[in-house]
């Protein structure tokens, strides 16, 4: 009787396990129908896909050396090219006349007999009165610079004849003209005449 017993007990548990078994089973494919379902309804919903033209990738520009700045250098350098020194003196290299008269080598002396008569037309004309040296130096150099770029062949300087300077010594006079024999542009240059300014004066001859 014991061993019938037994016997139903484990006919009972095996029955049960099957039960169990196929109610999983039942269950699975319960879950994997209903995510077909929601599948095949998300597709029907979308309706029919294409995938995305994707935009063309965009490569960072390329990382240039930083610009030279050549212009700037070249302004330096001519900067540099004009400046004129005021340890410079004609005396040292250059005879000149009584009427302070310059030229260079090559040139002829009717060159500075036009030049002392009042011969060449003069083209521009630089004011230094109320200048210290330093803003004098730059603006020679400036204005030297400006009439080559515009052609001018004559121009007039005036430096002054030093009658508000200190002891009435014309500071800039002999300044003046140190720095013009300086000027590879510069051919030649005298006192201008009394009409021009006289002694407060330099007429000035440039390269044509």
């Amino acid at each position: 009787m014991k061993d019938f017993t037994e016997l139903k007990s484990l006919q009972k548990q095996l029955s049960e396990q099957a039960a169990a078994k196929a109610q999983a089973e039942r269950a699975q494919r319960e879950r994997e129908e209903q995510r077909a379902r929601e599948a095949n309804l998300f597709r029907h919903s979308v309706g029919e896909i294409k995938p995305l033209n994707a935009p063309p990738r965009v490569e960072p520009p390329p990382q240039h050396p930083l610009p030279i700045p050549h212009q700037r250098i070249a302004d330096d350098e001519a900067v540099m090219l004009e400046s004129l020194s005021d340890e410079f003196s004609i005396d040292t290299l250059l005879e000149t006349d009584e009427a302070l008269s310059y030229a260079r080598s090559g040139i002829g002396p009717d060159v500075l007999r036009k030049l002392r008569g009042g011969e060449w037309v003069t083209q521009g004309q630089l004011d230094l009165h109320g200048l210290r040296t330093d803003e004098a130096r730059e603006a020679v150099a400036l204005f030297l610079r400006e009439c080559v770029r515009r052609g001018f062949r004559c121009v007039r300087i005036i430096h002054g004849k030093g009658l508000g300077s200190v002891n009435k010594t014309p500071v800039l006079k002999n300044k003046v003209r140190n720095w013009l024999v300086q000027k590879n542009e510069v051919i030649a240059f005298c006192q201008a005449r009394a009409a021009d300014g006289g002694s407060g004066a330099l007429m000035v001859l440039l390269k044509g």
